[in-house]
């Protein structure tokens, strides 16, 4: 089937954007015939895309000698709604959304939708996006028509988390709002790591700024000590990209011996792909990590700038069970040598150890966060993992008596 892949050899550029999270770049191109949106990882690749207009009057069958050539594709008169071809875009009048999730985006023209590639178009499978001069459904494009109903909603809710995203005070607000949470559940709070995937290849020792936590009257807020960091330094600094995520300790108490250190930010937007593997999007698309350990803090915490921002620069989700492979050598993981990966469970209670804290009722957006706890496993823990499903795997750390407190 032929598909948009490729880009046009004698195309112009009329617009290109980057999703806020750096992962996906929308591309708009002309070449006087038609018009096209190719939606592409950082590196370039084509992952979707979608014929928007035709500029000419439409061939009555597919030109695949224009596609071969690697020339933006005419749709056939009986496809799109102006036969004769519409006038070209106006770039003045564009606009991109992108979805909050940051795998899908939508192109407007003078504020009203002209195409729109959700998170399940897929050039690999086939599957084009949307287009509002389109009739049914084509290789190259289907009907935005048909979907509005599903997809309109979808670009107001986006239009309206960023501009809350992007007033001022949003994300104190939600912020405070977490760590009052955690205040409740696990007690006063101890250091403070702010936006750890601002600069996660730092390796200067100065201290990243505090952030008040909300405390009982008369405690301390411990001085922030330096952000947790990737065991391998970059060359360059990279720019600054969202989702915002923090870290905060709750040090060990009366009733309990270990310190648990969280994220705060990740559940503050929806992680991408859910929609593809759950029917009940809102029950699965917000988290947070947590890691329980009695190993120093600043040690444990320098696994979460490889996790925290993970889901939005990889264009995927994580979820109970899940495990990931570290990027690096054994000898740098933060949590130990020994260590290659992470299990991620929501019940960390069905391995050894003392009864985890209960963090659910935390919700935002009107979608429940959920709390997934790091474990450490190793390479042949994940491997066995990948094969035998998740179940089977924490059944076979509980028979070896594996504690789901990190350093006990």
């Amino acid at each position: 089937m032929p598909v948009l892949r490729r880009t046009p050899r004698e195309a112009r550029v009329l617009l290109s954007d980057t999703s806020p999270y750096g992962s996906r770049v929308l591309d708009v191109e002309y070449d006087q015939v038609a018009t096209a949106a190719y939606l592409r990882t950082a590196d370039g690749e084509t992952v979707a895309a979608s014929w928007v207009a035709n500029h000419q009057e439409a061939p009555y069958h597919a030109d695949l000698a224009r596609l071969n050539a690697g020339l933006v594709p005419a749709l056939p008169s009986g496809r799109t709604k102006h036969p004769k071809g519409r006038p070209p875009l106006d770039p003045r009048t564009l606009e991109v959304v992108w979805f909050e999730e940051g795998d899908g985006v939508a192109l407007m023209e003078a504020g009203q939708p002209l195409c729109v590639i959700p998170g399940w178009s897929d050039t690999d499978r086939g599957i084009p996006g949307y287009a509002r001069e389109a009739i049914g459904r084509s290789p190259f494009a289907f009907a935005l028509d048909d979907e509005i109903d599903e997809l309109g909603p979808r670009i107001l809710q986006a239009e309206a988390f960023w501009s809350w995203r992007r007033g001022q005070g949003a994300w104190e607000a939600f912020q405070q709002s977490l760590l009052g949470h955690l205040l409740s559940r696990l007690g006063p709070g101890g250091y403070y790591w702010h936006d750890i995937g601002r600069r996660p290849d730092r390796t200067d020792n100065g201290p990243q700024p505090a952030v008040p936590a909300q405390r009982p009257a008369g405690s301390a807020q411990r001085p922030a000590v330096p952000a947790p960091r990737p065991a391998t330094p970059a060359t360059t600094t990279p720019p600054r990209r969202e989702p915002v995520v923090g870290v905060s300790e709750r040090p060990a108490r009366g009733d309990r011996s270990y310190n648990v250190l969280s994220t705060v930010g990740m559940s503050c937007q929806r992680m991408p792909t859910v929609e593809l593997y759950e029917d009940n999007v809102a029950e699965h698309a917000r988290i947070e990590l947590a890691v329980a350990t009695t190993l120093p803090s600043v040690q444990a915490g320098r696994v979460f700038p490889w996790l925290a921002q993970y889901p939005w620069q990889a264009v995927t989700s994580f979820a109970p069970g899940d495990n990931v492979k570290w990027y690096h050598e054994a000898r740098t993981f933060p949590l130990g040598p020994t260590w290659e990966g992470v299990l991620l469970l929501d019940n960390p209670n069905r391995l050894e150890g003392p009864d985890a804290p209960d963090l659910t009722a935390f919700s935002f957006g009107g979608d429940p966060v959920q709390w997934l706890w790091i474990v450490p496993i190793t390479e042949e823990e994940r491997q066995y993992g990948k094969q035998e499903g998740s179940d089977a795997l924490i059944e076979r750390l509980a028979r070896k008596g594996r504690s789901w407190v990190v350093g006990e």
